[in-house]
């Protein structure tokens, strides 16, 4: 898990990350420490994606800004997400942010040009608004509840066409499940996978973020994509003898015909699949109104 967490505040608003002093001058620090674990090369599915994607975007801006917020005990993921960047967009700089001094003391060394690290939480203690945040195994450990607060404050971060990506990953990178958020809100979920890992792909289910983990349970759209993801796998399952991909790439067709999904058959021979929020979105819950 990554290094920022929330306090539920006891009242009937919306809750709220948990807000400390910052020491010396600044804004609050928004959040609280936790573990931190990371591991090199955990988030390169959805830093390949996120420069497939977004990549247009931080070329075309003057001084594209992308931080990684939650970097962790150890600053491998903003290091990587610099150089995978930097290949789709060459002038991008990248902030990783982290709660714990200590962590970000230890962080230093690995500063260069383009990379440096600063202390901070959810209010993302950056002077400009950044035209990307990655925020991955963050929200796993938090309640539901505080999600919708959270995407909220860091959307509002967000440059003009900027991106916000909040996901979760296992420990080695093989699965992973993010949604895409603009300065507007929620927009896609993608599912990724190193393909000859899955049995299936409700096997996705254990990497779904926090805002949808819970609700894969009869009744939620998320448990009833992932059962027609099983059937169409299922289905597909002649094109097992041409390999994995293969039979991804069958039964993502087949679910196209119920389910709006919206990446290109590119994207797809990566062990992806996108699909637009509102179909996947909680009866009730974050990105719902």
């Amino acid at each position: 898990m990554r290094a920022l967490t929330l306090v539920r505040m006891a009242s009937r608003t919306p809750p709220l990350p948990h807000a400390r002093p910052r020491p010396g001058k600044g804004a609050p620090v928004v959040g609280t420490v936790t573990r931190g674990t990371t591991n090199p090369n955990r988030l390169r599915r959805m830093d390949r994606w996120i420069a497939a994607v977004h990549g247009a975007a931080l070329r075309r801006a003057d001084d594209p800004m992308a931080v990684d917020l939650g970097y962790g005990a150890a600053p491998w993921t903003a290091v990587e997400l610099l150089v995978r960047l930097r290949a789709a967009a060459p002038r991008t700089r990248v902030v990783g942010i982290e709660i714990e001094p200590a962590r970000v003391a230890a962080a230093r060394p690995y500063e260069r040009e383009g990379l440096v690290f600063r202390h901070g939480g959810f209010e993302v203690p950056v002077p400009e608004r950044p035209l990307l945040i990655r925020a991955a195994n963050v929200l796993r450990q938090y309640d539901e509840g505080e999600v919708a607060a959270v995407w909220r404050q860091l959307c509002a971060r967000l440059a003009p066409g900027g991106l916000l990506v909040e996901g979760t990953c296992d420990e080695i990178g093989r699965r992973h499940v993010w949604v895409a958020l603009g300065p507007e809100g929620p927009r896609t979920v993608t599912f990724a996978a190193r393909l000859g890992s899955l049995d299936r792909p409700s096997d996705l289910a254990e990497r779904l973020p926090k805002a949808l983990i819970h609700r894969n349970v009869p009744g939620e759209p998320v448990h009833a994509f992932l059962r027609d993801f099983d059937r169409a796998w299922a289905a597909a399952a002649p094109y097992a003898a041409y390999g994995a991909r293969q039979r991804w790439l069958r039964a993502v067709r087949d679910l196209t015909a119920d389910w709006p999904v919206t990446d290109s058959p590119a994207r797809r021979r990566q062990g992806e699949v996108t699909v637009a929020w509102g179909a996947l979105a909680p009866r009730g819950g974050p990105g719902t109104h």
